[in-house]
């Protein structure tokens, strides 16, 4: 009796054969999840962690955390290759009040599913134990949810895979994960926070296309990398069209347009500013430094004075 299992495999592999072939079709892969990433690799290793929530809203200090996934994993520390995963947590909380249909739509995460439970930890303690920088996929909003939780994520360094990786520079025309994953040939279960953790990984450790470097080690450059947020004290009114097109933005509290740029950049960002803002006429900017440990937090950093 032939083997029907068999049969199908080798049906299915030659079709894919077939289809990977053709100009006119481009095949996705589901999400292998994996442990294991790269043997034998020679350098220096270390430790970091991918995290993901998944929240009552988008409102930090209102809404609430009702799910936290990890994935701990080594890496070469040169290459921004990923090793292999350590250990992995996933967990939801009953936030102690209804979640909003929106959410549940987005996530699929009921009442029934968290009633009663919480967030292990001292179970999240210890993998986040030893790891040199947190990853999120936009952590300016992960960061403050869980510093708000657990104050032990306000003295870890971050960085965002959505920010700090120059995807429009390797020729992506967008910068969300599921669109990432999906335009370098997989798919995935998303909107929960392990399986968003585990395509977030996967994503950067792929060689990006135009670079050569992973996600990954790119990402490394950036966080190592202290941000400084320049603060145009004082500019004319008549010039907020002029930043805002230079992807400045308003704080409404301080009444100032501000703009993240890397320490690099500061100079020739102060000099533009000068020249266009202040129509070349001395003035005094703030300048806040933003390192690992500081951005994406929603916390202040160290400011000081600058005459242009």
């Amino acid at each position: 009796m032939a083997n029907t299992d068999s049969s199908s495999d080798a049906a299915i592999a030659a079709a894919v054969a077939l289809l990977e072939a053709h100009p006119d079709f481009r095949l996705l892969r589901r999400l292998e999840i994996r442990s294991e990433f790269e043997q034998g690799a020679s350098g220096p290793i270390s430790s970091a962690a991918i995290i993901d929530t998944e929240t009552t809203g988008t409102r930090h200090g209102t809404d609430r955390i009702i799910e936290v996934g990890i994935v701990r994993f080594d890496f070469n520390v040169d290459t921004g290759r990923v090793l292999r995963v350590t250990d992995v947590y996933s967990g939801l909380e009953d936030p102690g009040f209804p979640i909003p249909p929106e959410s549940t739509e987005i996530h699929g995460i009921t009442d029934a599913m968290v009633a009663g439970k919480s967030l292990d930890e001292a179970r999240i303690a210890a993998i986040m134990d030893g790891v040199t920088l947190v990853i999120a996929h936009n952590a300016s909003f992960d960061r403050p949810f869980l510093e708000d939780r657990m104050p032990l994520f306000s003295n870890l360094a971050w960085g965002c895979s959505l920010e700090q990786v120059p995807w429009s520079d390797e020729g992506f025309r967008g910068a969300k994960l599921e669109y990432l994953c999906s335009a370098v040939g997989f798919f995935y279960g998303a909107h929960r926070s392990e399986v968003d953790c585990r395509a977030l990984l996967e994503l950067l450790h792929r060689p990006l296309p135009r670079s050569g470097k992973t996600g990954l080690r790119r990402l490394m450059d950036a966080a190592s990398e202290p941000a400084l947020r320049l603060w145009a004290t004082g500019s004319p009114f008549e010039t907020k069209d002029v930043l805002r097109e230079r992807n400045y933005r308003w704080d409404a509290d301080r009444r100032c347009w501000h703009r993240v740029v890397p320490k690099s950049a500061a100079k020739a960002e102060s000099e533009w500013l000068k020249a266009e803002v202040y129509s070349g006429r001395a003035a005094q900017i703030e300048v806040e430094v933003l390192d690992s440990r500081v951005r994406f937090s929603g916390r202040p950093g160290p400011r000081k004075a600058r005459v242009l």
